[in-house]
């Protein structure tokens, strides 16, 4: 279905059909977490296509002199030029492909990443699926855009639904997309999106999730899972801007999300203060430092949601927990390998799992998200398996 899948990397199960994809992530979670107990059949999605919410292109040239944008290739800092992609959202390719053709009229040069010479260097798309709200993030090793007016002008002229244009000043040799400046040239800096029937405020670089549909029903199963009656107490480890906080904050009696990153927590704040959420408090810095210091303080949770990154959560973090003591534990992660690592660490300080849901948030890839209910042992509010 795709010409550039094997240069391009990202689609490793292209050649399977949805149905045997969503079989081989079963048999993969079930490998790597069986042995917790019972895996809960995948929740797939009814239309596996063009689900990202996030579109990136890095901008180049060709061999002869042509501009190029698209994706780099497996293991490379080479360019791979990218015409369609069946995952990404399709209006957020038409503005890169556009960006890419307007870039030759007004004389844009690309950015050359071994002479640090040129200024394009990445565009980056954000579209909520909700709001239809568009920003355009265009990453430059400059903050001086040729033009800027005229270019702005030509580019709402064929995509008017774009609310917001941004650039962003990356001006460091380094792999990273995004600098730390930013310079506003249309609407504002950030967009808005509704999940969970909860509105956010979206920057460049604020962490959401890429697919809405799935991450919706990643989070009810979490809510579902939690079995909250609206008297806890909560706590959200690794909150990030706040989604799962404010999602389960209708379902609790207090929610307190702990994030270390002081731009995210910002970001929380500001949508629980624009949603009239008063019943959530957001504090920066360590999860695991904070559960010790209120368990010494005698503040008690009934529930922690934990969703750690890619790497895990850590022994000190479940440590923590174990101090605490919640009668529950959600644990939401994006990597089932390390997920069953911190799993034998939460058996050994007293819960038992209850039940493990894998949801497919990311179709043709190899990547599983797991939702997992963990009941402390001997505690009277056990879930039904």
């Amino acid at each position: 279905m795709c010409p550039i899948y094997k240069k391009c990397g990202g689609c490793t199960y292209l050649k399977l059909t949805y149905q045997e994809q969503l079989k081989m992530k079963q048999k993969q979670v079930e490998s790597l977490l069986g042995k917790f107990g019972k895996i809960l059949p995948i929740i797939g999605m009814e239309n596996p296509f063009y689900y990202r919410n996030k579109v990136h292109a890095v901008f180049d040239r060709d061999a002869r002199g042509n501009i190029i944008c698209g994706t780099y290739e497996a293991n490379s800092h080479k360019v791979v030029p990218v015409e369609k992609c069946l995952l990404e959202d399709q209006k957020s390719q038409e503005i890169i492909r556009t960006i890419r053709d307007l870039c030759k009229s007004f004389k844009i040069k690309t950015y050359d990443e071994d002479t640090g010479y040129g200024l394009l260097r990445h565009v980056m798309v954000r579209r909520g699926f909700c709001s239809n709200e568009i920003m355009v993030i265009l990453v430059l090793g400059s903050p001086i855009l040729p033009s800027k007016n005229n270019f702005v002008k030509a580019l709402k002229k064929i995509h008017p639904e774009i609310t917001s244009i941004v650039i962003n000043v990356n001006d460091k040799k380094t792999s990273m997309v995004l600098g730390e400046r930013e310079i506003p040239l249309y609407g504002p800096t950030f967009i808005k999106d509704t999940l969970c029937n909860v509105r956010f405020r979206i920057s460049a670089a604020s962490f959401y999730q890429v697919n809405p549909v799935q991450t919706e029903v990643l989070y009810q199963t979490a809510i579902q899972f939690a079995g909250l009656r609206g008297k806890e107490k909560v706590l959200d480890a690794y909150c990030g801007i706040g989604t799962i906080s404010l999602a389960v904050a209708r379902h609790a009696a207090e929610v307190t999300g702990v994030e270390l990153n002081p731009e995210a927590v910002r970001d929380a704040r500001r949508n629980a203060k624009e949603n009239g959420i008063k019943n959530v408090s957001f504090k920066q810095g360590d999860a695991g430092q904070f559960l010790y210091r209120i368990a010494e303080q005698g503040v008690k949770y009934d529930t922690v949601f934990m969703d750690p990154p890619r790497s895990g959560s850590s022994k000190e973090f479940i440590d923590s927990i174990a101090v605490c003591s919640p009668e529950k534990v959600v644990y939401v992660s994006c990597n089932p390998e390390t997920m069953a690592r911190d799993l034998d660490w939460l058996l050994k300080k007293g819960y038992q799992v209850s039940r493990i849901q894998p949801v497919d948030m990311f179709p043709w890839t190899a990547h599983t998200e797991v939702v997992c209910e963990l009941i402390k042992v001997n505690t009277k509010r056990a879930g039904k398996p």
